[in-house]
């Protein structure tokens, strides 16, 4: 993709626009009759990709939500303008809808990053990552109902939202079509599952489970023998159930679908020969070792934001992941990487697991971005760890003063600072998104604290009562010593002169 214009060169851009669209359809008269109604939307699509590239590399300063809005206005205009000329029965696939992929890509990141998860163009991303992943799937076979369930429910939550949003007629249909076409892939694939004999099920599903198992291992810098060991064990106890290489069900019969389990475990073997002969999870062939480290370093920080977005990520940084996943992908050919000269080298599956493993993981984290806009997510993430530590405080108890609460309270005293008129206000006096979100979460905060000063004041109540009731016990305890004391001096010890005195006396 050629590198976004600066902020002083856009409104260049846009004059020259402007300036391509008359001429071409000066230069070209009559021929361009027909077209100049698509170059028009082509060149608007380059200016407003070109705008939403500068606006996500800005940094210094948090997206605004007006200036979405005015780039999704512009984006609905040319989509209407262009589905007035095309055919609804067709399918193209050109400059322009490349374009305009890219354009609603990034708009949706956008929309998650502003914090309006639940508006119909924040689903645009989700549902590219989806039908990505299907793909691979279908590539691979290696999938079960399992793992076809979680898509075939999120595709049914994200059609509910462009179905209840009112948004322009233009883009509900083009997402409905997108999701149409997750599900059918969706159903062509749960189809072929059903091929599977019902005997056959569990071993197919031990098969696939080992052979992700497998191909991680196989991606890993120093895959161990220990690892492996136990992994060739369960193939071979698989492998020992099948009869002249048929698997049979009760009675002898043998089921249906042979082929679909016994390829899987010819492959989950080649696979473990492949780590334990020629290690080439540590030895790729020089010809595929940059789209290894590639995919390797992706998938780390991947990884990484995974564990840290909610203080790291901007949604609008995924699509950088995703443009060099793409484009590492459209390296393939026939599903194949190859070398200079045309050969497909060992270890594919590794690559194909690492592109794989990216592509999850990037629809992990938009599945997860929360409705809080990205200035309201800093809010967000204090009160979010002073909940986390008033209930810790809450569940294990102790003794504590008021002085242990006081953080706590300057805490949520400076959020509570922050608000005006009961809102959160952005920089620009907007309202940002998510203000129900985070007001729950200080609330919560608020109601935890209490609790904490009630068990606070119960504890000094029942201290104090305590401290009653040992005073008490003084008392008598002195009184008895007392009265002790008084008796043993009444009664005077057997050696002393009393005592002999009046034994005297009486004898």
């Amino acid at each position: 993709m050629a590198a976004p214009v600066s902020q002083e060169e856009l409104p260049i851009l846009e004059a020259l626009i402007k300036f391509v669209v008359f001429t071409c359809s000066s230069a070209y008269g009559t021929r361009m009759k027909g077209n100049e109604r698509v170059w028009e939307p082509y060149f608007c699509s380059q200016y407003i990709r070109n705008r939403l590239a500068v606006l996500k590399k800005d940094r210094a300063e948090y997206i605004k939500a007006s200036d979405v809005n005015s780039l999704y206005q512009s984006v609905v205009k040319q989509v209407t303008k262009l589905n007035d000329v095309r055919d609804e029965n067709t399918t193209y696939n050109n400059r322009l809808d490349t374009t305009l992929a890219d354009v609603f890509s990034l708009l949706s990141l956008f929309y998650l990053t502003i914090g309006k998860t639940r508006d119909t163009p924040a689903t645009y991303s989700q549902i590219a990552s989806m039908r990505q992943i299907l793909r691979h799937m279908d590539e691979s076979a290696v999938y079960n109902e399992a793992d076809l369930a979680p898509f075939r429910r999120r595709v049914g939550e994200l059609r509910q939202i462009v179905q209840h949003e009112k948004h322009p007629n233009a883009v509900t249909k083009l997402l409905d079509r997108q999701l149409n076409e997750c599900d059918t892939k969706i159903h062509a694939l749960e189809e072929s599952l059903k091929v599977l004999s019902v005997e056959l099920i569990p071993i197919h599903e031990k098969l696939v489970t080992i052979r992700r198992q497998l191909v991680a291992l196989a991606a890993k810098d120093a895959p161990h023998k220990a690892e492996l060991k136990p992994l060739q064990e369960e193939l071979r106890k698989i492998d020992a159930q099948r009869v002249d290489g048929k698997f049979l069900g009760p009675g002898g019969i043998v089921p249906a679908s042979q082929a679909i389990c016994s390829a899987l475990l010819e492959e989950c073997f080649d696979i473990a020969q492949e780590i334990k002969a020629h290690e080439d999870s540590r030895h790729i062939v020089e010809a595929l070792k940059p789209i290894h480290e590639r995919l390797a370093e992706i998938r780390a920080e991947l990884e990484s934001l995974v564990m840290t977005h909610r203080w790291t990520l901007r949604e609008t940084d995924l699509w950088n992941y995703s443009s060099a996943l793409h484009e590492i992908d459209k390296m393939r050919v026939d599903g194949k990487f190859l070398d200079a000269d045309g050969g497909r080298p060992g270890g594919q599956y590794i690559l194909l697991y690492l592109l794989r493993r990216c592509y999850g993981l990037i629809y992990r984290l938009l599945s997860s971005s929360e409705p809080v806009s990205e200035e309201l997510m800093p809010i967000a993430n204090k009160l979010s760890t002073v909940k986390k530590c008033l209930n810790e405080v809450l569940k294990y108890g102790g003794t504590f003063s008021a002085r242990d609460l006081y953080p706590y309270q300057l805490a949520l005293f400076q959020i509570d600072s922050m608000r005006k008129e009961g809102k959160f206000v952005g920089s620009d006096g907007s309202i940002p998104e998510g203000q129900g979100t985070v007001m729950a979460h200080l609330n919560e905060c608020h109601e935890l604290l209490e609790m904490l000063k009630e068990s606070m004041d119960e504890d000094e109540e029942e201290y104090d009562d305590e401290e009653e009731y040992d005073e008490d016990d003084d008392e008598e305890d002195d009184e008895a010593f007392s009265g002790y004391s008084l008796k043993r001096r009444a009664t005077p010890p057997p050696d002393s002169d009393e005592d002999s005195q009046s034994d005297g006396g009486t004898g």
